[in-house]
């Protein structure tokens, strides 16, 4: 089984990086029969992208072979992508080595969706002015509101209905967020 991990440097004795998309390097690990046969360090292109950067990440990991990816805090956007592909996303925080070998052992369970906040861009300036950032205080690594980080079970996969609801869900609060973006925006210009 190849699995990758979000990594901030690389190789087995690194640590599993708290954001996915923005991670500098991907470790993937070849584990066959409970043990590490091989691995290898990727650079992540994508880790300055102006926007995207988690899906394209995601595509780069799906491109790779993983079956699963260890990171500690996924996106919507990637989560989306990997679940698409088919790949487990797994909510991890510790060194590489050691994550890899409890996930294959079967002691750390899937995410059943994204464990952090969408990256928008905006974030607080100095002054309380808007700029340029990462949010809210959310994203790396910090996770949603009442959105565990990790799961004590593996949680039961979400019918195709419940999928579409949520699908839903995700634009809608999408849609506002970026509505109070724009009214915020415009505020700050009749200031």
């Amino acid at each position: 089984m190849k699995i990758a991990v979000a990594t901030t440097q690389g190789g087995l004795e690194d640590v599993v990086s708290p954001v996915f998309g923005r991670c500098p390097t991907f470790t993937l690990v070849d584990v066959e029969n409970g043990e590490v046969v091989s691995h290898e360090v990727v650079q992540n292109p994508y880790v300055s992208a102006m926007g995207g950067a988690g899906i394209q990440a995601a595509q780069l990991v799906i491109s790779k072979g993983a079956q699963a990816i260890l990171a500690g805090a996924f996106g919507p956007n990637a989560s989306n992508v990997f679940s698409q592909g088919g790949v487990q996303t797994i909510p991890a925080q510790g060194t590489v080595k050691e994550k890899v070998l409890e996930f294959a052992a079967g002691r750390l369970a899937p995410a059943a969706g994204p464990t952090a906040a969408a990256f928008t861009g905006r974030g607080m300036g100095t002054g309380g002015g808007m700029g340029m950032g990462r949010g809210m205080g959310m994203g790396r690594g910090m996770g949603m509101p009442g959105m565990p980080m990790s799961t004590p079970s593996a949680a039961p996969p979400l019918s195709t209905d419940a999928m579409a609801t949520l699908t839903e869900q995700l634009r809608s609060l999408t849609l506002k967020l970026q509505q109070l973006n724009e009214r915020i925006d415009a505020l700050e210009r009749k200031e």
